[in-house]
């Protein structure tokens, strides 16, 4: 037991300051557990401890703690969520979300109230039935520009949209990726999975609650923090980092291409474009050869410009403003956009260096916004995290290629030619079809979810290629490692101690208040780490505090599940608190200013919901 909460404390720390990705630390914790009994015996053998430790099974069971390490990767809740995430991105593919975006768009007008109202109102339900992360990523652009065109702080409605995303996803049992796990704990524990529409009237009262408070306290409580948009280099204050500079005559970089002289100098200077008479050329530049007269836009500091300017034989073109206008002069559409940095892109963790982004994306990154943090000086040192937001200069094409890469979600609308919109009513029929099954029949979630996922690419949907790009396998693999810590925990009595200890803090209370607290400890754990990980930690600990004191325990399953998949008071407390954190611009103290107050209300409806709907007393 000790080494099991030995392992959880480690686990704490490693989740909530992601020293290594989340997914990286459930694996490391399920080989961990998996190494103890072999190490042991070793030990046993050599004399060096009296007995064997038992974590994942317990002796003349005949369960193979190999087999229980591994069971992760074998649960229904793992493989459920992954038909998801294939189901999810079917849908998304048709294009049907942004079509429902733009028609809601169209009434919302320069209204901050219509505007909020159906941004909530839209992704609440969609969150119902597809991943709320994906709901999150495929709306954000469309809630910027109707920011934008409204004359109003995209902030304003960026957080709004995170939480909405949330509490839509407690409508139904495949919202999120925590219902579907907490559902296979329940089952483990109680013999009661969740059912498809097990806690939607809950989900619905919350939903109502949530999109009250933020339409009245919420709207007033979260900042203004970007402006509405008039120039994306004014929003990235690039007054001071861009300038243009003409080649002299006498410069020693006549004749050299652009890599040669520019591209690979130790100064910290990117260039952006190239003009040469009437023509300006973007990306990629690395193979041009510089010519007297050509004038390069350049990002760069003021003091490397002084030294750069003697260096290169270069002259500062004065009075020019390096503005969108003239950075977009090369095309007639548009070429400079918002970047944000994906849930399991390839690139979390890269610098733009070690990513090679400018030649693998034929893009010039301008500035990298983290939150309120701007970087405009050496970004190519600059680890790249979720949520991360880059002002990115690129030509059209290139802006369509990043506009289709997983690893990014454009913060602007931007019209995909491959959206499948024939497809629309096929792919919709097909997720209805997976949850009518799952609600209607004796079929299991998991099949019903795996057929769908066969149906979308026999009916062309989804092409087999995109199976995988689909899948969030950070996500995958998190589950995959989690699971048996929770085993552990349930093995060596670790949540029999855990719910006494709960018990006995708090004596005398009524149930009713030690189901509120079971809420707010779980909704504390799970803004500091992995949603997922609070459930498997929290939901044995709920049941064995529910039998203690005599009662209902699937009540106490349902007061975590829906602590665990509302995580308001932080941005690394859920996937679609990082998305939004960097194109809002947001502190992490606007998400404890707006999010306490709404956790606090949830903690207060949710347990009279739970009390109402499913009673306390033991079933």
């Amino acid at each position: 037991m000790a080494f099991v909460f030995a392992l959880i404390l480690v686990a704490l720390a490693l989740f909530a300051t992601e020293a290594l990705p989340v997914d990286v630390t459930a694996i490391g914790v399920m080989v961990a557990l998996m190494l103890v009994e072999p190490t042991t015996e070793s030990l046993v053998q050599a004399g060096l401890l009296a007995e064997p430790i038992y974590i994942l099974h317990r002796p003349g069971d005949g369960v193979s703690p190999l087999t229980q390490g591994l069971s992760g990767f074998a649960s229904t809740a793992t493989i459920t969520v992954l038909a998801m995430f294939i189901l999810s991105d079917g849908v998304q593919r048709t294009g049907i979300v942004q079509i429902l975006g733009s028609k809601l768009a169209s009434l919302t007008g320069d209204s901050e109230t219509r505007q909020l109202g159906a941004t909530v109102g839209l992704v609440g339900p969609i969150s119902g039935f597809i991943n709320n992360t994906a709901a999150v990523a495929i709306l954000l652009p469309m809630v910027t520009d109707i920011a934008h065109s409204g004359k109003i702080s995209p902030s304003k409605l960026l957080l709004p949209l995170s939480y909405a995303s949330m509490f839509g996803g407690m409508l139904t049992l495949i919202g999120t990726s925590t219902n579907i796990l907490a559902s296979q704990l329940s089952a483990d524990l109680l013999g009661r999975p969740f059912s498809m529409f097990e806690f939607t009237q809950l989900g619905l009262v919350v939903t109502v609650v949530g999109t009250i408070y933020l339409l009245t306290v919420g709207r007033w409580l979260v900042p203004g923090r970007i402006p509405a948009r008039e120039d994306l280099t004014d929003e990235f204050e690039m007054g001071e980092y861009l300038t243009e500079v003409v080649v002299r005559e006498d410069s020693p970089i006549v004749g050299q291409t652009v890599r040669e002289a520019l591209a690979e100098t130790d100064f910290d200077v990117d260039v952006i474009q190239l003009i040469r008479g009437k023509r300006t050329f973007l990306e990629p530049l690395d193979p041009k050869t510089i010519q007297a007269g050509d004038v390069f836009a350049l990002r760069t500091d003021r003091d490397t410009l002084v030294d750069l300017l003697d260096a290169e034989g270069l002259d500062l073109i004065p009075e020019v403003d390096v503005d969108d206008a003239e950075l977009e002069r090369a095309s007639e559409q548009q070429n400079l956009v918002e970047l944000v940095v994906s849930p399991g892109s390839s690139l979390v963790g890269e610098t733009l260096t070690s990513a090679n982004f400018r030649q693998r994306y034929d893009a010039t990154v301008l500035a990298l916004r983290r939150g309120r943090e701007l970087f405009r000086q050496r970004m190519d040192r600059v680890g790249l995290k979720v949520g991360d937001t880059l002002l990115v200069q690129a030509t059209a094409d290139s802006i369509d290629r990043l506009n289709i890469n997983n690893d990014f979600i454009v913060a602007q609308e931007v019209e995909r030619p491959d959206y499948r919109r024939s497809k629309i009513p096929v792919a919709v029929g097909i997720v209805a079809a997976v949850v009518a099954v799952a609600a209607l029949t004796p079929i299991h979630i998991v099949v019903s979810a795996l057929a769908g996922a066969v149906a979308m690419i026999l009916t062309g949907c989804l092409r087999p290629p995109e199976l995988y790009d689909a899948v969030q396998w950070d996500v995958i693999f998190l589950l995959a490692g989690v699971i048996p810590l929770g085993i552990a925990l349930q093995e060596t009595g670790g949540a029999d101690l855990l719910a006494e200890a709960f018990v006995l803090a708090a004596p005398g209370l009524p149930p009713l208040v030690v189901l509120g607290l079971m809420y707010v400890v779980t909704a504390l754990l799970t803004n500091v780490i992995s949603n997922n990980a609070s459930v498997v930690l929290m939901v044995p600990v709920a049941v064995e505090a529910a039998r203690q004191l005599e009662a209902n325990a699937f009540a106490f399953v349902l007061a975590v599940t829906f602590a665990a998949s509302t995580a308001f008071m932080t941005p690394v407390g859920y996937q679609t608190n990082l998305l939004v954190y960097g194109p809002g611009g947001y502190r992490f103290t606007d998400y404890v200013k707006v999010g306490a107050p709404l956790q606090a209300v949830f903690a207060v409806v949710t347990t009279l919901g739970i009390a109402f709907f499913w009673g306390l007393a033991p079933q």
